[in-house]
C-alpha cells in the first residue's frame, strides 16, 4: 500500500490541495478570493511536477485498478494546464462574484479527470468519471442568480445521470458475461468468442462515453451547456474535461475492448462521421459564438474519432497530437470571447456583434482569425497537421472511405469558420461598441502564445509532439 501510494503523487497533491483550498474557503469566506486561487495554482503546479517526475515509469498500483504511465501522464499535463488557465482567467468575468468553491471545484475536477486518464478498471473508470461529473454539474449553474446557467446546470444534471445510467448498464453487463472489472481480464474474454451480452456491454459503454466527450448522438446537451454556463467554465468544459474523456474512450477502446475490434470499430466510425457532419451543419446557423464553439466541439471529437477507429498505435499517437492542438486553440478562442466587452462591461456573445473587430480591436481580430482558420485545418497553420495525422491514420488502417468521408465533410465545417472571419474583416461596423483594452496580461499573453504556437511556428515542435505521443501511446500496445 505505501509504495502504491508512492506512486500516485498527482492524485495526493490534488486531493490534499483542494481539502486545504475548501477549507480555506470554509473559515474565510469569499473575502480572500485571491488565497484560494493562488492554492489551487500552487496545488495544480505541483501535481503537473509529480507527473513530470514520475514519467519513464511504467506500472499499475492499487491490485492493477490504476495505471501509472507516459499515457495518463501526457493526459494529465494537458488537464492541469487547462485547468490552471480557467482558474486564473476566472476572476475578472466574475467581477467580485467569483467565491471560493470555484477554484475547489476545478480541483476536484482535475482529480477525477486524473483517475479517468489512470484507469485500468471499469469501478476506478465510474469512480473518476462521476468525480468529475458531480463537480462540473455545479460549476455550470456557478451563476446562481443568472436562469441561463441554472439551466445549463439542470440539463447537464439531467443528462449526465442518463448516461451514467447507460455507462453503469453497460459495465454490469461486461462485469455480468466476463466475470471481471479488469481491463486486461475484460479483454481476455472479449479475444474469443463473443455473445450478445457481452456486444450490448460494448454498445452500452461507449455510449457513456460517447456523452462525455459530447459525440453525435449523445450530444444534445453541449450546445444549450457551453452557452448558458458562465465563460471561464465553458473554457473548462470545452478543454480538460474532453481530454479526460477521450483518453479514457481511446484506453477503454484499446486496453478493454482491443481484441473485439469488429464490434466497437463500426460504433466508432459512426459516431465519427456522425459528429463530423452534424457539428458542421449544426454550427452554420448559430448567431450566438459560444454555441458555434460548441458545434465545433462535437466536430473536432468527429476527427479524433477518425484516428482512433483504426485501432493502432498510430491512431493513437495521432489523437494524443490532435487533444493538444485542439486544447490550444479552443483556450484561445475562448479567451478572445472573455475580452469581448461593450462600453458597459457586458459579455458579447452575438457574432453579427463580431463585425468590424479587425478596425476596433486588429489584435484580437487576428488571433480569433488564426484559431479559426486552425480549427478548420486550414493549412499552413498547425491545426492542419492533426487532421493529416488522423486521417493517415485512417488510410493505414485500411480505413479509405472513413478519411475520404472526414476530408469532403471538413470543407462544410470550414464555412462557418470562415464566416466569423468574413464578419470580422469584412462586414460593416456592428453598432455594439468594442473598447480597446481590458484583458489582463495572462489573457493577452495566453492568446498570443496560442496564436504564435498556432502559426507555422507550431511545426517546429514537431519532433518533439512526436516522440511524447508515441512513448505514450505505446504503453496502450
Amino acid at each position: 500500500m505505501t509504495a502504491d501510494l508512492a506512486l500516485i503523487w498527482p492524485e495526493l497533491i490534488l486531493t490534499i490541495g483542494g481539502l486545504i483550498t475548501l477549507m480555506l474557503g470554509t473559515f474565510m469566506g469569499d473575502r480572500q478570493v485571491g488565497i484560494y486561487q493562488l492554492s489551487a495554482l500552487l496545488t495544480l503546479a505541483a501535481a503537473a511536477a509529480a507527473v513530470v517526475a514520475l514519467f519513464g515509469i511504467e506500472t499499475t498500483v492499487f491490485s492493477g485498478t490504476l495505471s501509472v504511465d507516459s499515457f495518463g501522464g501526457f493526459a494529465k499535463l494537458l488537464i492541469y494546464a487547462a485547468s490552471f488557465v480557467c482558474i486564473v482567467i476566472a476572476p475578472r468575468f466574475f467581477n467580485g462574484a467569483m467565491r471560493a468553491e470555484y477554484p475547489t471545484l476545478i480541483l476536484f475536477a482535475a482529480l477525477g479527470m486524473g483517475i479517468m486518464a489512470s484507469s485500468r478498471d471499469l469501478m476506478t473508470l465510474y469512480v473518476g468519471l462521476e468525480l468529475n461529473s458531480l463537480a462540473a454539474y455545479v460549476l455550470a449553474s456557478f451563476m446562481r442568480t443568472d436562469e441561463r446557467s441554472s439551466e445549463a446546470g439542470l440539463k447537464y444534471f439531467v443528462l449526465g445521470a442518463l448516461a451514467s445510467g447507460m455507462l453503469l448498464y453497460g459495465i454490469s453487463l461486461l462485469y455480468g458475461f466476463s466475470g471481471t472489472t479488469d481491463f486486461a481480464g475484460i479483454a481476455k474474454v472479449l479475444g474469443g468468442e463473443l455473445n450478445i451480452g457481452l456486444i450490448f456491454g460494448i454498445v452500452f459503454v461507449l455510449a457513456g462515453l460517447g456523452f462525455k466527450i459530447s459525440a453525435v448522438p449523445f450530444h444534445m446537451w453541449t450546445p444549450d451547456v457551453y452557452e448558458g454556463a458562465p465563460t471561464p467554465v465553458t473554457t473548462f468544459f470545452a478543454t480538460a474535461p474532453k481530454v479526460a474523456a477521450m483518453a479514457l474512450m481511446t484506453r477503454v477502446v484499446i486496453d478493454a475492448m482491443g481484441p473485439a475490434v469488429g464490434a466497437w470499430q463500426q460504433i466508432v466510425i459512426f459516431l465519427s462521421l456522425a459528429s463530423i457532419i452534424l457539428g458542421a451543419v449544426g454550427a452554420i446557423g448559430q448567431k450566438n459564438i459560444k454555441r458555434l464553439l460548441a458545434y465545433s466541439s462535437i466536430n473536432n471529437v468527429g476527427f479524433m474519432l477518425i484516428g482512433l477507429a483504426g485501432g493502432t498505435q498510430q491512431g493513437v499517437e495521432a489523437v494524443l497530437t490532435y487533444l493538444l492542438v485542439y486544447m490550444v486553440t479552443t483556450l484561445g478562442a475562448f479567451l478572445v470571447v472573455l475580452q469581448l466587452r461593450d462600453a458597459e462591461g457586458n459579455q458579447i456573445e452575438s457574432i453579427p456583434a463580431l463585425a468590424g473587430l479587425s478596425q476596433r480591436r486588429p489584435g484580437l481580430a487576428a488571433a480569433m482569425a488564426v484559431f479559426m482558420y486552425s480549427l478548420a485545418g486550414i493549412p499552413p497553420l498547425f491545426g492542419f497537421w492533426p487532421k493529416l495525422l488522423v486521417f493517415w491514420a485512417a488510410v493505414e488502417a485500411n480505413l479509405v472511405p472513413l478519411a475520404v468521408a472526414g476530408i469532403v465533410a471538413s470543407v462544410i465545417g470550414a464555412y462557418y469558420y470562415i464566416a466569423i472571419i468574413k464578419i470580422m474583416y469584412f462586414d460593416d461596423k456592428s453598432d455594439t461598441e468594442i473598447p480597446k483594452g481590458g484583458g489582463t496580461i495572462v489573457e493577452d499573453a495566453v492568446i498570443t502564445a496560442s496564436a504564435l504556437w498556432l502559426s507555422v511556428i507550431g511545426y517546429l515542435f514537431i519532433p518533439v509532439l512526436a516522440v511524447l505521443s508515441a512513448s505514450a501511446a505505446a504503453v496502450l500496445f
